[in-house]
């Protein structure tokens, strides 16, 4: 029972600090062209002015755009309650609960592609349309690299891989893996969170937005929860980075989780850095950079077959 409350009291902190790692990238992305860039609290400040802003509701939508940031949302609070936090044991787990997690995110994506379409607007149409391709491949390398890490450390489950044990086995066991499981997981993540080069987070220019072009339509706390999803998604797949980069075990709880806070710091860090000396790919491009993180996945799981 001690653990279920330690695991809840993990899980609210995270969420509670989910908005500063994307503000961190902003501020390292200001920094690096000599500029001062917004307070590290300038995601709170955004998501309680959405919050306090009205509703506007276009005439064409339906239940189904109003509906669909309380669905969002959700998924991804439950979705983190399988997450093993600093390693720790999670608030659900059970045998091959990544293939709900996988499925939980696709359910999130159907609603957000299922809004923006609901809108009748040729332009959200244009990015729900680029998003559900370019998620499709996506999904694809997340399942190889889960896939991969279940044969490594025999455990299929997201603690027995995340956690305290499995992370450092994938690394005693297969050091090589361990660094492409890394490498695939960290183009999944500027995928799934629409970051450069795939697409652009900061622009305005509807042709070539992806994820910011499906929320035009968006409005006050709508436009709040969306943006809190796409918070608690970075937590979640830069959590695994974290517990793929940093897989230590003290015996005291609290120091595991600032380890875990140490690597999300990293990936915010190595995002920013990203996002600051490159650009964004041209469309074509983005398919051979998702083809490019499902062959590095795939031949990896195939040269792990004999490894013990």
């Amino acid at each position: 029972m001690a653990y279920i409350v330690e695991s809840i009291i993990y899980y609210i902190i995270t969420i509670s600090l989910a908005p500063l790692f994307l503000a961190i990238i902003d501020k390292i992305k200001a920094l690096s062209v000599g500029k001062k860039g917004p307070s590290l609290f300038i995601k709170y400040y955004d998501l309680v002015r959405f919050l306090k802003k009205g509703l506007v509701y276009s005439k064409n939508t339906t239940w189904i755009f109003r509906f669909a940031p309380l669905i969002i949302i959700a998924v991804y609070l439950i979705a983190l309650l399988f997450f093993p936090i600093a390693g720790e044991t999670p608030i659900i787990s059970f045998s091959y609960d990544f293939i709900v997690v996988v499925y939980l995110f696709a359910l999130s994506r159907f609603f957000l592609l299922l809004s923006s379409l609901n809108t009748a607007s040729s332009f959200e149409g244009m990015g729900a349309s680029r998003e559900a391709f370019m998620s499709f491949l996506a999904e694809g390398s997340l399942f190889m690299t889960f896939i991969l890490a279940v044969k490594l450390t025999g455990a299929p489950s997201l603690m027995g891989i995340l956690g305290n044990v499995g992370a450092q086995v994938l690394w005693h066991q297969a050091g090589i893996f361990a660094i492409l499981s890394i490498i695939v997981m960290f183009m999944i993540l500027i995928v799934e969170n629409a970051r450069k080069p795939i697409d652009d987070p900061d622009t305005h220019l509807e042709l070539t937005m992806i994820h910011e072009v499906m929320i035009l339509d968006n409005s006050g706390p709508d436009l709040g929860l969306m943006e809190l999803g796409t918070f608690l998604k970075f937590i979640f797949f830069g959590g695994i980075l974290s517990r793929l980069i940093f897989p230590v075990a003290f015996n005291i709880g609290a120091l595991n989780y600032l380890v875990f806070i140490a690597g999300l710091l990293v990936v915010s860090f190595a995002v920013g850095i990203i996002e600051s000396i490159g650009v964004r790919y041209k469309i074509p491009k983005n398919t051979t950079f998702l083809m490019t993180s499902f062959a590095i996945a795939t031949l990896a799981l195939i040269f792990s077959i004999g490894v013990e």
